[in-house]
């Protein structure tokens, strides 16, 4: 079976801004916070401080994945120019999305140098409290200012991929994000990890997608699993919450992604596939959409 891995990242170093305040490397494949916590951040035979295309590319070929989407947020830090260097040079395997602080005082221009110089066909914004745009400020995701971010999107023809963070905080706003794909019909929304529904969070994830089951909406499941703490594989609240994600939006708005190299530092790439293939949810047919053809449709043929 072909797979496009839909959210994965690279990093020459890790340059991360978080609620923890700044993230930065100590080696091994570990970072530091500003609170003094030191995490294992990527697996170390991925990488010191940062990882690079060719480890991705690796770890794709021992997985047997064909493609996959670059993107990025806070807690790698933005690598715009580093993402653009990797896709020119193997540009085979992956494509990418730019990201930018719409708060920037200079934000026209750095969306000049990101989408007509750069020419990224996707923009992604991660605006989680944790470690996205809402770490330091608190905005609605329907405001003026992420309205104008997402009629930019619109004229320039971009995919927006948005992470609004985890159920139960502040930047969780599925009401606004429901007005704004509403609002923005003929623009590709893809969100990130399934909304991050938690272990506990079967209903809230219900009544969040069917407020978001729309034509022009996209879900990725990257980091689904990792997110179920302490369950291990083969995953069963992952799996619940696939379940329900099929029932309400269908299995072709659905795309598989790992969060790597992150969530290999905690699990391999091998059971990130087999606990949904495994799972007995899905057919043939709608594998074959979940791993390769919504996400080549998406990104790659948009």
């Amino acid at each position: 079976m072909k797979i496009i891995d839909a959210h994965a990242h690279v990093a020459p170093f890790v340059a991360g801004f978080t609620s923890r305040g700044e993230l930065r490397p100590v080696g091994g494949g570990k970072a530091q916070y500003a609170t003094g916590e030191i995490i294992q951040m990527f697996p170390p035979e991925m990488g010191d401080t940062g990882v690079s295309p060719e480890a991705l590319i690796k770890v794709m070929d021992e997985n047997g994945v064909d493609k996959a989407v670059l993107l990025q947020g806070n807690w790698l830090g933005f690598h715009n120019e580093y993402s653009y260097a990797a896709i020119q040079k193997y540009p085979d395997r992956f494509i990418g999305a730019a990201t930018y602080d719409p708060f920037c005082v200079k934000a026209e221009e750095i969306r000049r140098h990101l989408f007509d110089e750069l020419k990224f066909k996707a923009v992604k914004f991660e605006l989680s409290d944790g470690s996205g745009l809402m770490t330091n400020r608190r905005f609605y995701l329907d405001g003026k200012v992420m309205n104008d971010c997402f009629a930019h999107a619109r004229e320039k023809g971009l995919t927006v991929v948005l992470d609004i963070g985890r159920p139960q905080s502040p930047c969780w706003q599925v009401d606004a994000l429901s007005s704004v794909v509403k609002k923005f019909p003929d623009v590709t929304f893809v969100i990130c990890h399934l909304l991050a529904p938690q272990k506990d969070d079967g209903e809230l994830l219900k009544q969040a997608l069917g407020k978001l089951q729309c034509d022009n909406v996209y879900f990725d499941i990257a980091a689904l699993a990792a997110n179920q703490k302490p369950e291990k594989y083969p995953y069963p609240a992952a799996v619940g919450h696939l379940k329900t994600a099929k029932a309400i939006v269908g299995a072709e708005r659905l795309m598989f992604g790992t969060d790597m190299p992150c969530t290999l530092a905690r699990d391999s790439y091998r059971h990130l596939t087999d606990y949904i293939i495994n799972s007995a949810l899905f057919t043939e047919k709608e594998l074959e959409s979940v791993f390769y053809k919504t996400a080549d449709k998406v990104y790659f043929n948009n």
